[in-house]
């Protein structure tokens, strides 16, 4: 099932798209795809219903990130040995944890704003790991029963901003639109 968003930003309906590609509209029966609508109950409401019963979408909208309302956008670092070594870093004992603020999420097609004073703007394919339920403390064999669904992330990054001011990396990720959602899950 690839739930998505679409419409203009900030005001996206949540949809699904079906066997032939069309996107079907599902604000008859969600409001967005967030919150409960990403626990187990919310999307097996959804996996029941017979997408031919939903409204087709008409046109060419704009698709937006996957998931609405989004609480935090966490992210590892240096999880792949190739790019720690390219970037001139050893691969650390411990995953390197930062976030990206939350005004970085648009949709895959949307305008990316470089950042005044960027130099080095660079960007990576991710997998994004969608959680739908209140997730703290979970033990390892627990942890994919928190999960729902997947993503492809487009991790934008200002490496002169993240690499060579200070060591942190917040300001070198965290630009608006640095932060492009595909649908997913």
């Amino acid at each position: 099932m690839k739930l998505l968003r679409f419409g203009e930003m900030n005001a996206e309906k949540p949809g699904v798209l079906d066997a032939d590609g069309n996107i079907r509209d599902l604000s008859g029966v969600v409001g967005d795809i967030a919150g409960d609508v990403l626990s187990a109950e919310g999307l097996a409401k959804i996996a029941a219903l017979d997408l031919n019963s939903l409204p087709v979408v008409d046109g060419n909208p704009r698709i937006g990130a996957c998931v609405g309302h989004v609480g935090k956008f966490i992210c590892i670092g240096l999880n792949y040995s190739d790019h720690a070594a390219e970037a001139g870093m050893q691969v650390p004992e411990e995953p390197v944890t930062f976030f990206k603020a939350t005004s970085a999420i648009c949709g895959p097609n949307d305008d990316i704003e470089i950042p005044r004073g960027s130099v080095k703007t660079d960007w990576e394919v991710e997998l994004g790991v969608v959680i739908g339920k209140h997730t703290k403390y979970v033990s390892e064999e627990e942890a994919l029963d928190h999960v729902a669904g997947y993503c492809v992330v487009n991790d934008l990054s200002e490496r002169d901003f993240q690499l060579h001011r200070s060591g942190q990396w917040v300001k070198g990720k965290s630009a608006d639109t640095f932060g492009p959602i595909v649908h997913g899950l």
